[in-house]
């Protein structure tokens, strides 16, 4: 998963830089929203002919910037929400969800009964493992956790021994206060865990920057041959938005980018912020916007998100990891791995879009790099484990068979 953020109308200490920013998108036309679309990789919720007003539950903010999801066009019938709406409005009350589930599935239901604790450099990290064969370590995105693969473990552990994994700050693993969190961090613990938990090579499946996690993981440890083979899920283009920088487009409004960053520090700002981020409405929101099978937002999903948000240090994760180094681009490091590399591709994902800048260099890796094979899934969003597993399956596991016969 990735993050959505959208700064509706602030209070009053920050309403003159609010009047600022707003000027831009004053000027822009509707026709014009297609061209804006793929600065930034995050939807909202369709804009009316306004540009500068958006209607939601029949109330209209003004935000102080919009970010569009990869078709406006459809942003409605694909039902494109806000993760945060009114974060920084005083006036406006804070949620008061109902915290949990009362049940989960079965399947999750085994997967938590199996999760252990593993220390790395003193922290705890929280882990599940099932089945026997070859191994695959599972790694989730951001706001995500190892609950994320509850569709795809049961039918894996079939064949394999699967290993999932809570990074660092999120999840059920620790999160330390006034941590840096890096890219490199995560693919350090996914290193550190092929060798001291699985003590073999292993094939590394991931999902949003959990893929791009095993990207850098894979092409660190080439040399020692840990990882055997890798699967990508809609790969990230770094850990946060300040990532794809060589688009003119995201250079234009990496000021933006820096405003959010210095907001978030803020501490009670960030406080408030995150307290919305932690809604069950938003969550539901965001997830419906990611996902084009609907029925898979349910409220177990919504709990597998929410849960790791109520944990202490939660916020300075969040903090953290926004605003922070987005790390090396899968572009920038892939030329290293030799390794045989599936990549599964959502067509509708809003967050990395397949006619964006990653998505458009993973489209033509697989004619420059013969260990490459990239399936593209239709009507399909950013996390297609769980969005259509059985897409995800068909392509998955024939892949395996063969590179694990190949060994």
């Amino acid at each position: 998963m990735a993050l959505i953020l959208r700064v509706p109308l602030l209070s009053t200490e920050v309403s003159s830089l609010q009047r600022s920013l707003d000027a831009p998108w004053r000027v822009a036309k509707p026709s014009r929203w297609k061209s804006l679309q793929s600065i930034f990789p995050i939807p909202v919720r369709a804009a009316t002919e306004e540009p500068d007003r958006l209607v939601e539950n029949g109330t209209a903010q003004k935000p102080a910037v919009a970010l569009l999801s990869q078709d406006p066009t459809v942003a409605k019938d694909v039902g494109a929400g806000v993760l945060i709406q009114g974060v920084l409005d005083v006036s406006s009350p804070l949620p008061s969800d109902d915290s949990g589930v009362r049940n989960i599935s079965p399947d999750l239901a085994a997967i938590y009964a199996c999760c252990k604790d593993w220390t790395w450099r003193g922290y705890r990290i929280v882990y599940t493992t099932k089945g026997r064969g070859p191994p695959l370590l599972l790694v989730h995105g951001f706001g995500a956790s190892l609950g994320h693969w509850r569709k795809n473990i049961g039918v894996l552990s079939q064949s394999y021994r699967v290993y999932a994994i809570d990074l660092l700050g999120l999840g059920a693993s620790e999160k330390p206060s006034e941590f840096k969190y890096t890219m490199e961090t995560w693919a350090d613990i996914i290193v550190d865990f092929i060798k001291e938990v699985i003590c073999e090579p292993t094939i590394l499946i991931g999902n949003s920057i959990g893929s791009l996690a095993c990207t850098i993981a894979a092409a660190a440890e080439a040399p020692e041959e840990l990882v055997r083979g890798m699967v990508l899920l809609n790969c990230a283009g770094g850990m946060n938005n300040k990532a794809v920088v060589d688009d003119w487009r995201i250079r234009l409004f990496l000021p933006l980018l820096w405003l959010i960053d210095l907001l978030l520090l803020q501490r009670s700002i960030a406080s408030r912020l995150f307290q919305r981020v932690q809604s069950r409405e938003n969550l539901r929101n965001v997830l419906q916007a990611v996902y084009c099978n609907k029925d898979a937002v349910d409220e177990e999903l919504i709990e597998i998100i929410a849960a790791p948000a109520r944990d202490a240090g939660a916020l300075d994760a969040f903090v953290s990891i926004i605003t922070g180094p987005p790390g090396p681009s899968p572009i920038s490091i892939f030329s290293d791995i030799s390794i045989p590399v599936l990549v599964l591709w959502g067509d509708k994902d809003p967050f990395t879009p397949i006619d964006g800048p990653v998505g458009r260099w993973f489209s033509g890796l697989p004619a420059t790099q013969s260990n490459v094979q990239l399936r593209l899934l239709e009507n399909v969003g950013h996390c297609p484990h769980d969005d259509r597993p059985d897409l995800v399956h068909k392509e998955l596991l024939p892949w395996l068979e063969d590179v694990c016969d190949s060994k």
